[in-house]
């Protein structure tokens, strides 16, 4: 399963990867906006968007390649570890 992880913290980044490993899933993690976003992100499985750490305009991107490769989302306050692990739990 492949998951895109949107938002969250810089100092998170290795951290997320590892939480993603564990559950056996390929992760992409976005914390900044950058201009080529939508070529990046690909067609994944999974999208976990951490909203509380994240610009608007970077979830607008993210929902639009979500719609397009007919993905789950899943939006979550928190950009914690222990809020990634519940999620993959749920969807892995």
């Amino acid at each position: 399963m492949s998951v895109v992880i949107i938002g969250g913290h810089d100092r998170m980044v290795c951290q997320y990867r590892q939480i993603c490993k564990n559950f056996n899933c390929k992760a992409k993690v976005f914390t900044q906006m950058t201009g080529e976003l939508k070529k990046q992100i690909g067609s994944p499985d999974l999208f976990v968007v951490f909203t509380g750490t994240v610009s608007h305009k970077m979830v607008r991107c993210a929902m639009e390649e979500a719609k397009r490769s007919s993905a789950e989302v899943v939006r979550s306050h928190t950009s914690s570890g222990a809020a990634l692990t519940q999620i993959l739990r749920k969807y892995c």
